[in-house]
């Protein structure tokens, strides 16, 4: 497998959303005028990150950081204001319904809740039956029972259950269905958006583990979406680290976990909690995550971080190549400040 190509690339992507509401919502009294103001949610903010072909790449960060608005941008759920996504070179962000139907097949999405991702009035033969007929109009109706029975093996679930619905399942086995209907059209590009932090932790590990043993079987391709860095340390290839709709750092999974360089991705490691440590090395962020309608000037980070200096407030950090296959946003790593 050539781990050197990249399957998918996201360049720049941008995606704000306009929560004004209505015209009459916009209005507001302000120095003896009436002045109409529009409230803009920044989600994602000028992302790009190279995913290559067999790897799986998770992207971490606190909830509200912009994680599955990406994820969504990518499957184009959700159109971006600017940027590209481009699958083998070729863009899709721009693509109308029609003349992206063909990428579908090879772009797949496991959601983060089985309860609310799976129709509650098909059966699992219904749910796994609609999208193999739909992208193979001509496929004959042993074929379809044959793949079914297939994908529901591959998955861990009994075949005979086929006639079942959802609210007859636990919340592992409806994962398990979730990602068999995500493997149904034999994909090379799986977005999981958080797909096991609604279930038991008893449970986490088992999908997990399915998920690993798919990829390596069917040669796919994840972006891995969650906050679980524990997670993250099992599955992941690469990671990216994102705050308040930015990248702050991308690095191997290996080098990650064991010399993080930005303080960010510092505090997020130093809170996972560590069997046989006698004292917690916890690094304690100041203040409170600002609010991505109103973002921060210069680096978006700098009111929470300890080391943090007038150019952090005054200037945007650009991610810059360590030369390791690490990428740092960080003005302090780019002028080697101490930072112990």
């Amino acid at each position: 497998m050539d781990t050197n190509t990249s399957i998918l690339s996201i360049k720049n992507i941008v995606k704000h959303f306009d929560i004004s509401g209505g015209v009459l919502d916009q209005l507001s009294f302000q120095n003896g005028k009436i002045v109409r103001k529009k409230t803009t949610v920044k989600a994602v903010n000028d992302v790009s990150l190279e995913i290559k072909k067999g790897e799986t790449l998770s992207v971490v960060g606190e909830s509200g950081c912009g994680k599955s608005t990406l994820a969504r941008v990518v499957m184009g759920l959700y159109p971006p204001n600017s940027g590209e996504v481009l699958y083998k070179g070729e863009r899709i962000d721009h693509l109308t319904h029609e003349k992206m139907l063909p990428f579908r097949k090879k772009l797949q999405m496991i959601f983060q809740d089985p309860y609310a991702s799976l129709n509650p009035r098909k059966t699992v033969w219904q749910t796994l039956a609609e999208p193999l007929r739909f992208h193979n109009p001509g496929i004959n109706a042993t074929a379809v029972e044959d793949k079914i029975a297939s994908v529901m093996e591959d998955v861990g679930v009994n075949p005979a259950w086929k006639g079942r619905y959802p609210h007859e399942f636990s919340g592992g086995q409806r994962q398990r269905i979730s990602i068999a209907r995500a493997l149904i059209l034999d994909p090379d590009f799986i977005v999981a958006d958080e797909p096991v932090s609604a279930l038991d932790v008893s449970i986490q590990a088992q999908i997990l583990n399915l998920l690993m043993e798919a990829g390596r079987d069917r040669g796919l391709t994840y972006l891995f979406i969650t906050h679980d860095l524990s997670v993250v340390q099992h599955i992941s290839s690469r990671v990216a680290v994102m705050y308040l709709g930015t990248l702050c750092e991308v690095a191997k999974a290996d080098a990650l976990f064991a010399t993080a360089r930005h303080p960010y991705t510092r505090a997020l490691i130093s809170a996972i909690p560590r069997v046989g440590e006698k004292k917690a090395k916890h690094i304690k962020l100041k203040g409170e995550v600002p609010t991505p309608v109103n973002l921060p000037t210069g680096c978006v980070f700098h009111g929470r971080c300890v080391y943090a200096r007038e150019r952090c407030v005054q200037e945007v950090p650009k991610l810059l190549s360590l030369g390791d296959g690490t990428f740092v946003a960080c003005h302090g790593v780019e002028e080697n400040w101490e930072m112990v």
